[in-house]
């Protein structure tokens, strides 16, 4: 029994408080009753645009910027996807050659690029080398000699780059 007694007198409670509330109502005049009803009116209408049709119209307007940048992504992924699949299907290239392939990229850098070789890692340390530079040995250490980059500290002073950048050779057999 101990259970009903605080819901019996939370329901006694809540039916006082209607209780005063009618009272309250009844007590004022037809116009002030009815301008509380517009407001309450207005309060509901509010709440149903804030929390349901503000939304929705945000979502159906930004949904095709959305979309677009979401579009440009997965065309981003597909070109790295292929990418990947291509350079996974390259033939193999012998250390001699991924050699000579990486020191004639670090030759078209000029004094701006030194390469120092270590087993299967080959450290290129730049100085002063520009954005396109650095992209074009990038390119060619992946393409020519089958290299990935594994490790990069680089700075950028201005529109120069200068740091190192360690890359892994492809594995000969």
């Amino acid at each position: 029994m101990s259970g009903t007694a605080p819901a019996g007198r939370a329901t006694r409670a809540l039916d006082d408080a209607t209780a005063g509330l009618r009272r309250r109502w009844q007590e004022l005049a037809v116009r002030e009753r009815r301008l509380l009803g517009l407001a309450l009116l207005l309060l509901l209408a509010t709440a149903v645009y804030l929390a349901g049709v503000q939304p929705a119209w945000r979502t159906l307007r930004d949904t095709p910027a959305r979309q677009a940048r979401l579009d440009e992504q997965w065309q981003a992924m597909q070109r790295l996807a292929d990418e990947a699949r291509g350079l996974r299907s390259a033939q193999k290239v012998a250390p001699a050659q991924a050699a000579a392939a990486l020191d004639a990229a670090t030759a078209r850098l000029g004094a701006q690029g030194r390469l120092q070789r270590q087993a299967d890692r080959a450290v290129l340390t730049l100085q002063g080398a520009s954005t396109s530079q650095l992209r074009g040995w990038l390119a060619e250490a992946r393409s020519g000699a089958r290299a990935r980059p594994v490790e990069a500290t680089l700075t950028r002073q201005g529109d120069t780059y200068s740091g190192s950048i360690v890359v892994l050779l492809p594995n000969p057999s």
